[in-house]
């Protein structure tokens, strides 16, 4: 160092300003509310304003229900996505697992269904998340009720049912998902099936786990970019199912008559549950997905049991989920897996049809 020089003192990093402090949100809002007031009037200008589409003709019905559904979808999964995101960095995996670990069956059942709904939770995460379950003492039964409600009443899809069907199927669909999930792992866990977990992962178990990690306290600022992160990396990766459903369901508002979705999957079909099931089990997509083929359903309709039923078979029992449980799960448990839990979705389809 030349002599005579000074060394200057380091600077702190300049405060945020208000807007980044999430200060945005207060002008984002009412952006979201304006533009979502007025979907239903721009997707008619277009399809039938600029393209010149006849109202009453099914190619124009078609059209319409695509400029309006994806718009809104997209929109409710952005706010929802946000929300549900910023709620979850209040909720550790790990505080999760440690309180399971000392819950008997029964009593950890309800509560794995119930911290299902609060979890993230998806393809990618189910193998880390299944395992460290088991290795922190979690029964394998009480592991099975988180496994069936983390997906299927995960809290975009309430959220988004809510906003798109109204409190009561959302919390028709909430209750009976938490019920299927609660039984299933109850069910799942008197069957005492362990010994068909693979060989690798009933050796971690034997492993000792890990010591518990001190989680960073997080500022409100923090978990507005976690929030914003969650929208761009869930949002990002779903908006080519969402178009897909929408398409779907667009052909099924435009084309598809009442009688023949009223003779497939309506109540005097004592076939309709069980078809639900069966298409939607091969399916891939999520809740945001999903939703618009079940709009169209209902508007063409379809009973709610057997749509419910399609709705839940298609995120509790997705043919991509069972390839990547295969990774810890032999034939034979995974088997009694769907087995159950599609035996549960049957029953409430024919409950609700009766019922409703």
């Amino acid at each position: 160092m030349p002599e005579g020089s000074v060394l200057a003192p380091a600077q702190a990093p300049a405060p945020r300003s208000f807007l980044r402090r999430g200060g945005w949100l207060l002008l984002a809002l009412p952006l979201w509310v304006g533009l979502y007031a007025v979907l239903q009037r721009l997707s008619e200008l277009l399809a039938f304003g600029l393209l010149g589409l006849a109202p009453e003709s099914h190619l124009g019905a078609a059209v319409a229900f695509l400029f309006y559904d994806t718009p809104k979808v997209l929109l409710l999964l952005t706010l929802v996505v946000f929300i549900v995101t910023f709620l979850q960095s209040f909720v550790s995996p790990a505080r999760v697992r440690d309180a399971l670990s000392r819950r008997r069956a029964g009593v950890g059942n309800g509560l794995a269904a119930l911290f299902g709904i609060l979890t993230p939770f998806c393809s990618c995460s189910a193998v880390p998340l299944f395992i460290g379950f088991l290795r922190a003492g979690v029964p394998l039964g009480v592991t099975f009720s988180f496994l069936v409600a983390a997906p299927m009443i995960n809290e975009v899809a309430l959220g988004m049912l809510f906003a798109m069907f109204g409190w009561r199927i959302a919390l028709l669909y909430a209750g009976t998902g938490l019920a299927i999930a609660f039984l299933s792992g109850l069910v799942l866990g008197r069957m005492r099936l362990e010994q068909h977990l693979e060989r690798w992962v009933q050796e971690a178990l034997q492993a000792p786990a890990s010591g518990t990690v001190e989680e960073e306290r997080l500022t409100l600022p923090l978990r507005i970019d976690l929030a914003v992160q969650g929208v761009r990396e869930i949002v990002g990766k779903v908006w080519p199912y969402i178009l897909a459903g929408i398409c779907v369901g667009a052909f099924i508002h435009g084309y598809v008559p009442e009688s023949l979705m009223a003779g497939l999957l309506g109540t005097r079909a004592w076939y309709s549950v069980p078809l639900a099931v069966l298409v939607g089990v091969p399916l891939y997509s999520n809740a945001a997905g999903v939703l618009p083929i079940v709009e169209a359903l209902l508007g063409k309709g379809a009973a709610l049991g057997s749509t419910l039923a399609f709705m839940m078979s298609v995120i509790g029992l997705s043919l991509p989920e069972l390839v990547i449980l295969r990774k810890v799960m032999r034939p034979r448990l995974i088997a009694a897996f769907v087995a159950v839990v599609a035996l549960g979705i049957v029953l409430v389809g024919y409950l609700f049809n009766a019922i409703l």
